[in-house]
């Protein structure tokens, strides 16, 4: 069952189990969404189908109670995503949540060279994963050796992009619209995507629109849920 009408849920056991539809703030960590829902409904068991970077915002699909079985199916599904690409510059993270470390020019960036090195990433690639991520490595997280500047040898992973569109360049930035399959991180793409075209680059700005045919638009604002769950409870 998914939801994005709290009428629907009027006499519903979050035990037995619901999905529902969030659009997960800025600077929220997923696993925050998580505590601040399990601590509204009251329920033991809640899990979240699909990690939200803290700088990202969008989609983000949470089961509770006996459904949270159900996570790996959506999981499973296709993710689009629309953000921004910031030519010229090159960070460890490769996105904003680090300063720069490199800097190189961009103006000579055509519209022409952007859409010929962005074929590179259609179809399936190989990607490995960031430094900072929260893969696990010997029971840590990657982002915490490479808080530390430590570098963990990593392989490559096979994902498939299935459409990467631009649908804005205005140099330095470059607006994009990307479908992939689950495990693809749309900041190495940007990072390689720089690499390809020589300026460097990293991800200003992520936004997850849709899982499968799942719409952020369909979703809650997790404020507005807390809120009326909790009005729900004192009735």
């Amino acid at each position: 069952m998914i939801t994005k009408n709290i009428n629907e849920l009027s006499g519903f056991d979050f035990d037995e189990g619901v999905s529902i539809l969030f659009d997960k703030p800025i600077w929220w960590t997923s696993f925050k969404v998580v505590h601040k829902i399990r601590k509204a409904t009251r329920v033991k068991k809640v899990g979240h189908a699909g990690t939200l970077d803290p700088l990202a915002t969008g989609l983000l699909i949470l089961c509770t109670g006996r459904l949270t079985k159900e996570i790996d199916s959506f999981q499973a599904l296709t993710k689009t995503y629309t953000g921004t690409f910031t030519l010229g510059k090159k960070t460890l993270s490769m996105d904003s949540e680090t300063e720069p470390v490199e800097e190189k020019p961009f103006n000579h960036i055509s519209y022409d060279d952007l859409l010929s090195a962005k074929n590179n990433f259609v179809g399936e690639i190989l990607q490995t994963p960031p430094m900072y991520s929260a893969i696990n490595f010997k029971g840590k997280k990657l982002y915490e050796y490479a808080r530390k500047g430590k570098i963990i040898e990593r392989d490559a992973r096979p994902v498939f992009i299935y459409n990467f569109d631009i649908i804005g360049f205005n140099p330095p930035e470059v607006k994009f619209e990307i479908t992939c399959s689950k495990g693809t991180y749309i900041r190495v793409i940007g990072d390689d995507l720089g690499r390809i075209l020589g300026c460097g680059a990293y991800l200003t700005a992520l936004r997850r629109t849709h899982i499968g045919d799942y719409s952020v638009n369909d979703a809650f604002e997790v404020r507005d849920f807390i809120a009326l769950v909790e009005k729900r409870l004192q009735l």
